[in-house]
Parts: structure tokens; C-alpha cells; sequence
């Protein structure tokens, strides 16, 4: 009976879209404890400095990102990055992470969707176009969110080479209160604005 109830498990999980990947380390800070981070970090701050945000530690994302040798982005490098004369001929692509109805919201302009949680959707596409890509930036809401990581994740483990990913950590959250175009609905839809953030 338990070795049944074993299969029907790993077969629940094998096809549930947020099953999980068995062979990840999902507590990675735990590799992060004893590396030589707290050489590097900042000196103590003066009273005035109490809230300097340099004496910030790092956020559990940018620990598990660490941990999983990913490249991560800040604002100016994807706004760089989305600059880029290689960004209209697809050898740099931006992937949206989230859900069709926060994609639909509002997206970077010409990003594609990736939905790691639904991936039939989208997969054949994206997976086709990361495969030409030279650099791929990834992006969820931001913060706390983990599904730009997931993502980029799913996509490595259908062959694109990890080198090729750069997870951009501000998300759409601050990429629109930075004031940087926006597309709203469907993938060049041609309706650019500046979304609320």
C-alpha cells in the first residue's frame, strides 16, 4: 500500500504545474552561512547611517540566485540591456514571468510570457527564441518575487545554456517607478505607456 501510495505521489507531483524539482537544493542559504560574506560587508554604520541601505543584508532571492550561480540584473543594466540595438533582432530578450493577467497589465515592451507554472502555453515559443538569444533577461513583480528564478530554471533545464540568463531582481514593480515604457495587453500591442507602479 505505501508503495503505491509513493507512485500516485511522485506522479501527482511529476504532472502538477508546481510540483516540486526533486534534485533542488530548496534551502540554499544554508550552503551561504559560513562563505566569506561578512569580510565583505560594509563597516558598522554611525548613528546618522542606521537605515543606509549598503548595511542591508541580502535578501533571501538574491541568496537562492547566488546559490544557483544565476547573473542578476539591476535597473540600469536591463534598461541597458532593453536599449540595446540587439533587443529589435531578438538576440536580446526579455521574459515576463508572471501570469497571463499581470502580463496583460503591463510588461516590458516586446517581452515574451513564460508562466513556469503553465508552461504548455508558452514553452515552444520561448524556448525557440531563447535558443537564438545571445542574453535573456528574466523578470517577475519583483521584491520577494521568486518566479523570474523558477522560470529562467525551467528554461535551463530544457537546454538553454545558464550564461545566457540575467534575472532582473527590480521586477516590473521597478521598472514602471522608474518610468520606463510599459505595453499593455498582448505582446506588441503597440500600446506603450507608463503604467502606475
Amino acid at each position: 500500500m505505501a508503495i503505491v501510495g509513493a507512485a500516485i505521489a511522485f506522479a501527482a507531483n511529476a504532472v502538477s504545474p508546481r510540483g516540486l524539482v526533486l534534485a533542488r537544493n530548496y534551502f540554499p542559504t544554508a550552503v551561504q552561512v559560513a562563505g566569506p560574506a561578512p569580510a565583505a560587508s560594509p563597516a558598522q554604520p554611525g548613528p546618522a547611517e542606521t537605515n543606509a541601505v549598503g548595511a542591508a543584508p541580502a535578501p533571501p532571492v538574491a541568496e537562492s540566485l547566488d546559490a544557483e550561480s544565476l547573473q542578476r540584473a539591476d535597473i540600469d543594466q536591463a534598461a541597458a540591456l532593453f536599449r540595446d540595438p540587439r533587443y529589435q533582432a531578438e538576440l536580446v530578450v526579455f521574459i515576463d514571468a508572471r501570469d497571463e493577467a499581470q502580463y496583460r497589465e503591463g510588461h516590458v515592451p516586446g517581452a515574451y510570457q513564460f508562466d513556469h507554472y503553465r508552461p504548455e502555453k508558452q514553452l515552444a515559443t520561448v524556448l525557440h527564441v531563447c535558443q537564438l538569444a545571445e542574453q535573456i533577461v528574466v523578470y517577475c513583480t519583483g521584491g520577494d518575487c521568486e518566479d523570474s528564478e523558477f522560470a529562467a530554471l525551467a528554461l535551463i533545464g530544457v537546454g538553454i545554456p545558464k550564461e545566457r540568463f540575467f534575472i532582473y531582481v527590480g521586477g516590473m514593480s521597478e521598472w514602471a517607478a522608474q518610468g520606463l515604457p510599459v505595453e499593455i495587453g498582448e505582446r506588441n500591442s503597440g500600446n506603450i505607456g507608463n503604467a502606475e507602479p
